[in-house]
């Protein structure tokens, strides 16, 4: 009687046991990028929830509860296991040339680029810090509302220390910064960005400051007229519908201010923020926000939940964004749709505008208190301001105390667009704060004024002087001065001679709505 024959032993057909070898540890690194990416969908869903339609009463359990499962999502990328895994599929298979998929050897390499950031910060630290920017965005959201810019700061100052520190972990080598804007844009350094700035401040600053000085602007007061609520909210599904989006693969939300993220194949969402008297604010910021939508949406597919999956970068995400709502949504060519549902649901406002005249009135070039509503001219320019403050915060320059009258100086700088001292001009940060640097798509920085444009304020305002009332008034926009806004949710993954042009104090002639969420106004009390 020959040998027991052992089926087990024998490999499979046209199977090598190295190969073999290969495929198991293939398989088992699809399971850790799926078990990984499970953890990451949850934190998303917690932090839309939060941002949206969550009480402000649940901030604190949803804090815990996004730490903790941050803790869980940190333990299994950096365990030993996992860790092994990775590096033994990079040395024996990668290296050897035993895999020939490419798309299979760059997610070994990211995951493996990722463990390595992640391994040196211990998973303690990694559960406080999404807990303190947990806490940090809700009480961003009430002191944004309730202008309360000292509730914030002690955040802004935690944030920046715990930020540096990681840095140091990741590459003590290394300038602190540089390491945070290569973690959101791979390969930027501040040297690569001030060279940038340098072009901006030689070229557009100059032009900025030439448009103010001509004092020449389209009239465009229905820009600002009352549109409800109700039919703003009605309008935004039908412009998610017009720059392309199937509703099936997302959905819109309502929150302080708009932003968007990728979830999975099918499904990205984003969110507004309605100002009754603007609605354009609201219109550009849907069309923005698709914008990130539709390129979550035009991913691979075959990327799903691998390390691969979503936009490649930060920057070519806002690419994609600002590409939708300017060269797309302010062009020509797009009036004509764009104007067709404006009338259906603001006829009374839209109804006897042209396309010509909405043409001239969404390209209108001026500097403005909000990033986001910035026009293409001086966008960067509110990106630099924010550059130029976390830099000086992470070199230790300046800390969040200073931030008010580095905003100012900044803003009067490069958009010539100075504030009075002796009213507060408090900047605001969105959660994360200084986490999200001036490369982040939603970076959310505030410098609002407490004056509000009702007409008790009006009369104030004109016994004020001119620079004071150049910075606090802007004619035929109600509410302007009081508005608040500008935003940023990292993925879990801009002399004022010019100004004093520009700004010209005009009668009130009609009243004006605070936007701010506070009970009365800080000068008249309505």
């Amino acid at each position: 009687m020959g040998k027991k024959h052992d089926k087990k032993a024998e490999p499979a057909a046209g199977k090598t046991p190295k190969s073999m070898k290969v495929d198991k540890a293939v398989k088992k690194f699809r399971k850790l990028e799926g078990k990984l990416w499970t953890r990451e969908y949850l934190l998303k869903i917690a932090e839309f929830d939060g941002a949206t339609i969550a009480p402000a009463n649940g901030a604190a359990a949803r804090a815990d509860a996004m730490g903790t499962l941050a803790g869980e999502h940190h333990k299994l990328l950096t365990s030993e296991k996992s860790v092994e895994l990775v590096r033994s599929l990079a040395r024996e298979t990668v290296a050897g040339g035993k895999i020939d998929d490419p798309q299979l050897l760059d997610e070994i390499r990211v995951l493996g680029r990722d463990q390595r950031e992640a391994s040196v910060i211990p998973t303690e630290e990694a559960e406080a810090w999404t807990r303190l920017t947990c806490e940090a965005d809700a009480v961003w959201h009430k002191a944004k509302t309730a202008n309360d810019w000292a509730s914030f700061e002690p955040y802004v100052d935690r944030i920046v220390a715990q930020l540096k520190h990681q840095a140091e972990l990741m590459d003590p080598k290394r300038d602190p910064y540089d390491v945070w804007l290569d973690q959101y844009e791979r390969g930027l350094s501040a040297k690569s960005f001030d060279a940038f700035c340098d072009e901006v401040k030689a070229t557009v600053v100059p032009l900025v400051h030439a448009i103010g000085e001509r004092g020449q602007q389209p009239a465009a007061d229905f820009l600002h007229a009352r549109v409800p609520e109700a039919a703003q909210r009605a309008m935004s599904f039908d412009l998610m519908k017009l720059v392309g989006l199937d509703l099936n693969d997302t959905t819109l939300a309502f929150t302080e201010h708009p932003f968007s993220e990728g979830f999975a194949v099918g499904d990205a969402r984003i969110a507004t923020h309605i100002y009754e008297d603007d609605c354009i604010s609201n219109v550009y910021s849907i069309i923005h926000e698709a914008g990130h939508a539709m390129y979550e949406l035009g991913v691979n597919p075959a990327y799903a939940r691998t390390r691969l999956e979503g936009g490649t970068s930060m920057g070519i995400h806002e690419s994609q964004s600002r590409f939708f709502e300017n060269t797309v949504g302010r062009s020509r060519a797009f009036m004509g749709p764009l104007l067709e549902v404006l009338r259906r649901h603001a006829p009374e406002v839209y109804g006897s505008v042209d396309e010509d005249t909405l043409y001239h009135a969404v390209n209108i070039a001026r500097p403005s208190l909000i990033r986001t509503e910035a026009d293409e001219l001086t966008y960067p320019l509110h990106v630099m301001v924010r550059y130029e403050i976390e830099r000086m915060l992470f070199a230790g320059e300046a800390t969040a105390k200073d931030i008010p009258a580095l905003w100012n100086r900044f803003m009067d700088e490069y958009l010539a667009f100075p504030f009075p001292t002796t009213r507060t001009a408090a900047c605001r940060i969105r959660t994360g704060a200084v986490a999200r640097l001036a490369t982040s798509p939603r970076m959310r920085w505030v410098a609002p004024t407490t004056l509000c444009l009702c007409r008790p304020c009006a009369a104030t305002a004109s016994t004020l002087p001119v620079p004071v009332r150049a910075a606090i008034w802007r004619p035929s926009v109600p509410g302007w001065a009081s508005t608040f806004g500008s935003g940023a949710v990292p993925r879990t993954h801009r002399s004022s001679s010019r100004a004093r042009a520009a700004w010209t104090l005009t009668p009130a002639t009609t009243a004006a709505t605070c936007r701010t969420s506070s009970p009365r106004c800080t000068s008249c009390k309505a």
